[in-house]
C-alpha cells in the first residue's frame, strides 16, 4: 500500500524529465557613463570632440558629461549651449579628469598625463610622429585604456575619422590656395579657376586618397585644370570612376612630374602614410624650377611633408616663400575650420559612446566592435599596437587575444 502523498512524489519526479520552457538570455545592464571633455591646451588646437547636439543626445540617454568651461569656445560653441544640452560645466581640468571616460582631440599633454586616473579610458589622437617612448610608458603605468582616433576603422576597413578630416583638409586646401593665388604679395593676383577666354588655373594634386579626391572635386568645381599623381593605378582608376570624368592622371615618375610642375600654378601634396613619415615626392630642385608666385599646400606636413622644401608653419603665421614659391605647411589644417571638424567628430563618437553604455562598458563594446577595437593601443595598461611596440621596443600583445581572454 502506498503512503499518502506518494503520488505527488512520483509526479514531481516525472517533471524532471518533462520539456522546460526556453530560457532567454538576460539582457546586459546599461551603464551610466561619466564623460569628461577638457579644454584643449595644445597650441592652435581649436576643435572640440563633442558638439552640443551630440552632448544632448548622450544626456537624454542618461549619461553625465563634465565639460570644462570654454572647451567649445574656439569651435564657436559657448558654455550656455552645453549647459542647455544637460552638461555640467566645471572650471578646472582636475574636475574633468574625475570622469570614467576622457574625450579630447589632441594627445595628452604632460600636465594632463598627471591628471589621468588609474584605469581611465582615453579617446584622443596619438599623433605618432610627435610622440616619445615616455608618453606610452606613463599611460601604461596608469593602467589606462587608450584609443586613438586615427587607428579606428569602420565596417569597410576604412578609417572614418581620418577620412572625415581628410575630406575637410582637401576642400580647405583648395580654398587656401585660391586665397593666396589672388594675393598681391604671395600670389599672382589671379582668380583661382577659369573663365571663358582665359587660361584656367593649373593644379597638381599628389596623392589620390580621400584628401586628394576632395581637393580634385573642389578645384574642378572652380574650373581649374587638374592633374593627379599617385603610385597606385587602382586609386587613380577609383578616383576617375568616383568623379565620373576623364582627368589627367599619372603614376609618379620624376620626369613627368617635373614637366607638370614647371607649368603648375598650385601644387597640393596629399600623400598619406599608414605609419611613420610620408616619402618626399617633390625635391628641392623640382621646386626651384616652378613658376614664381605659384602656391604649394602640403597637407602631408602632419607626417613630415611630401615636398622637400616644406617646413612646419602655424595658423597664425601660415606661409613662407622659397624660390619665389609660396608654401603653406600648417599641420592639423582641419583646425582652421573647427566648427565643421567638431561636428565630424561628434557624428562618429556620439554613437560609439551610446554603444558603450548599451553594451554595459568599454570592454563589452570592444568585443563587439572590431573597428573601434583596432583603435586601441593600450588596454588596461598593456600595449596592443604592434608598430608602437616595435618602434619603441616595448612588449606588446594582440588586442584580439586580450579580448578573447577577457
Amino acid at each position: 500500500m502506498e503512503r499518502p502523498g506518494s503520488e505527488y512524489i512520483m509526479f514531481s519526479k516525472s517533471l524532471q524529465f518533462s520539456p522546460r520552457e526556453e530560457m532567454l538570455e538576460v539582457k546586459k545592464r546599461k551603464n551610466k557613463l561619466v564623460i569628461g571633455i577638457p579644454l584643449e591646451t595644445t597650441y592652435e588646437e581649436k576643435r572640440v570632440a563633442l558638439a552640443p547636439e551630440a552632448a544632448d543626445l548622450l544626456t537624454q540617454n542618461g549619461h553625465e558629461i563634465l565639460l570644462q568651461s570654454k572647451a567649445g569656445e574656439n569651435a564657436f560653441f559657448d558654455d550656455n549651449e552645453y549647459a542647455e544640452a544637460g552638461c555640467q560645466i566645471v572650471y578646472n581640468a582636475n574636475e574633468v579628469y574625475q570622469a570614467d571616460i576622457i574625450l579630447k582631440v589632441a594627445p595628452l599633454t604632460d600636465q594632463e598625463m598627471d591628471l589621468v586616473k588609474p584605469g581611465q579610458v582615453i579617446f584622443s589622437t596619438v599623433a605618432l610622429p610627435m610622440q616619445k617612448e615616455d608618453y606610452f610608458r606613463r599611460l601604461m603605468a596608469k593602467k589606462a585604456t587608450a584609443i586613438a582616433f586615427e587607428f579606428i576603422r569602420d565596417k569597410t576597413n576604412a578609417f572614418p575619422l581620418v577620412r572625415s578630416m581628410s575630406e575637410i583638409a582637401g576642400n580647405t586646401a583648395v580654398l587656401i590656395a585660391s586665397e593666396y593665388f589672388s594675393d598681391r604679395k604671395y600670389g599672382k593676383g589671379r582668380m583661382f579657376g577659369g573663365l571663358s577666354g582665359i587660361t584656367p588655373t593649373e593644379v597638381i594634386i599628389i596623392g589620390a586618397g580621400t584628401a586628394g579626391e576632395s581637393a580634385v572635386r573642389a578645384a574642378s568645381g572652380l574650373g581649374a585644370m587638374v592633374k593627379i599623381f599617385d603610385n597606385s593605378v587602382y586609386r587613380l582608376r577609383r578616383l576617375q570612376n568616383n568623379l565620373n570624368v576623364r582627368a589627367f592622371t599619372s603614376i609618379i615618375q620624376p620626369k613627368v612630374l617635373l614637366k607638370a610642375l614647371k607649368t603648375a600654378d598650385v601644387v597640393i601634396g596629399a600623400v598619406h602614410s599608414p605609419w611613420g613619415r610620408t616619402p618626399v615626392i617633390v625635391s628641392e630642385d623640382m621646386v626651384s624650377q616652378m613658376k614664381k608666385g605659384s602656391i604649394i599646400v602640403d597637407l602631408s606636413i602632419d607626417q613630415g611633408g611630401c615636398i622637400e622644401t616644406s617646413s612646419v608653419t602655424t595658423h597664425s603665421d601660415p606661409v613662407f616663400s622659397k624660390f619665389g614659391v609660396t608654401h603653406y605647411c600648417v599641420p592639423n589644417i582641419a583646425s582652421r575650420v573647427p566648427n565643421t571638424a567638431s561636428y565630424a567628430f561628434s557624428n562618429f563618437f556620439a554613437p560609439v559612446l551610446l554603444a558603450i553604455g548599451d553594451e554595459g562598458g568599454v570592454e563589452n563594446m570592444l568585443k563587439r566592435d572590431p573597428g573601434v577595437r583596432q583603435g586601441v593601443y593600450l588596454f588596461n595598461g598593456t600595449l596592443t599596437n604592434q608598430y608602437i611596440g616595435e618602434f619603441f621596443r616595448i612588449p606588446y600583445q594582440d588586442i584580439d587575444l586580450l579580448m578573447a581572454a577577457f
